[in-house]
């Protein structure tokens, strides 16, 4: 396994001679190849989806199809767009004793990406890499990896026609043995992120000898507060619920203010056309028993508070105010993305203040929390820990910085 390592840690000194008009060349080509090579990429593709049962949660996040293709080359495109922070001067100074000091953006150098059924960021994690001068070294799920080698064949196949190194991307073995190799790669990784289920990021966190960041499990809120407007309310609520419930800003936990407690039906009737079961405490359940599909409708038990639940499931709770919205935040949040629906200024400010998590919305889906809709490009993960990242991750958080010195003989006393 060190040979992939050391190859990677090798490439780091090609990449940074690479010039931004050439890594754009290279992207551009790559979403190209992207598309061209759709029937290619959905055969292998297959192959990974007949052996997961459709049932299983990770089937929607594996599932390619021609416009998910087409959407992940517009990702790339995308990234093409954005200026490269590499080399951006972040501080410029001369000292007295005339020594100039500049503080410049670098590339992180390799950076390891552990993640399981979600091919869509082979190519993201490969593009954002690219442009930022940084070696990526993927360790990819059993249960993707017919996509990920063909999706890996294809960058290889653009990199080689435009004479890049090819090990600037290592997709490694996808048994397990590969991921203790990589958690173990001290000297050749210089960071660790991982992608996936709360167990997968647990097993980083706790085992790695390599710095991580932390991309986290998204338990997300969203709080219907007693000025809330009612059609506004039902748009974000059911758009992040239902609009993909795989992925890790879906809303997770409803929280209503009890003088709105009339209008729960209303607000949540539109969940039940796309069949969402609910998991309702006492006062909502009450309310809400005469008024959704008894088959979809479910008494809340303390487990369902605190739940990712990945799925069309919502647990419902009815507060008496935003301060008890705040506490149940507070206690059950992920820290990834939570949402205030209301028409109160002060309240709004006080949600938006008090909430401790990467992305905080007000009167907005959180569906919102993904890279390219921050304009971002594509995104690496987004990270839930505060430092060196937080949120989306992206081309600026793919970089670090040195210090450059110069001067003219100077010595220190």
């Amino acid at each position: 396994m060190n040979q992939y390592f050391e190859e990677a840690k090798q490439a780091t000194r090609n990449i940074v001679s690479v010039n931004n008009e050439t890594i754009n060349l290279v992207l551009r080509s790559l979403a190209d190849a992207l598309v061209n090579n759709t029937d290619f990429i959905l055969t292998e593709n297959k192959k990974d989806l007949d052996k997961m049962p459709q049932t299983d949660l990770k089937y929607d996040r594996l599932q390619l199809n021609a416009e998910r293709i087409k959407a992940i080359a517009d990702d790339v495109r995308n990234v093409v767009t954005l200026i490269n922070p590499l080399g951006n001067v972040i501080q410029d100074r001369t000292l007295p004793n005339n020594l100039n000091i500049k503080k410049v953006r670098v590339p992180l150098g390799v950076v390891g990406v552990i993640y399981e059924a979600r091919p869509n960021v082979t190519v993201d994690v490969f593009a954002l890499c690219f442009k930022t001068g940084n070696v990526a070294i993927l360790k990819g799920g059993s249960d993707a990896e017919f996509s990920n080698l063909a999706i890996c064949k294809v960058i290889h196949e653009v990199l080689e026609k435009h004479q890049i190194n090819k090990n600037v991307l290592t997709l490694l073995p996808a048994h397990r043995s590969a991921t203790e190799a990589l958690l173990n790669a001290v000297g050749y990784v210089d960071v660790l992120i991982p992608r996936g289920s709360q167990s997968l990021i647990n097993h980083v966190r706790q085992n790695s000898k390599i710095p991580v960041i932390e991309t986290g499990a998204g338990i997300v809120h969203t709080f219907f507060d007693a000025s809330a407007n009612l059609e506004k309310g039902q748009q974000i609520i059911t758009n992040a619920k239902t609009r993909r419930v795989s992925v890790c800003n879906a809303l997770d936990c409803a929280l209503i203010h009890e003088d709105r407690k009339a209008d729960i039906p209303a607000l949540l009737s539109p969940l039940a056309a796309k069949e969402v079961a609910l998991y309702a405490d006492e006062i909502s359940y009450a309310v809400l028993k005469e008024n959704y599909p008894n088959s979809l409708l479910h008494q809340a038990k303390p487990e369902h508070f605190g739940t990712e639940f990945l799925s069309l499931k919502l647990a419902v709770k009815v507060v008496k105010d935003i301060h008890e919205a705040l506490d149940h935040i507070a206690t059950y949040s992920s820290k990834h993305s939570e949402a205030i629906i209301s028409e109160d200024a002060g309240n709004i400010a006080l949600f938006l203040n008090q909430v401790d998590a990467a992305a905080v919305y007000a009167n907005v889906s959180t569906a919102f929390t993904d890279g390219a809709q921050f304009g971002l490009g594509a995104e690496i993960g987004i990270s839930t820990q505060k430092l060196h990242a937080r949120g989306p991750m992206a081309l600026e958080e793919l970089t670090s910085y040195k210090w450059l010195v110069t001067g003219d003989g100077q010595v220190r006393n």
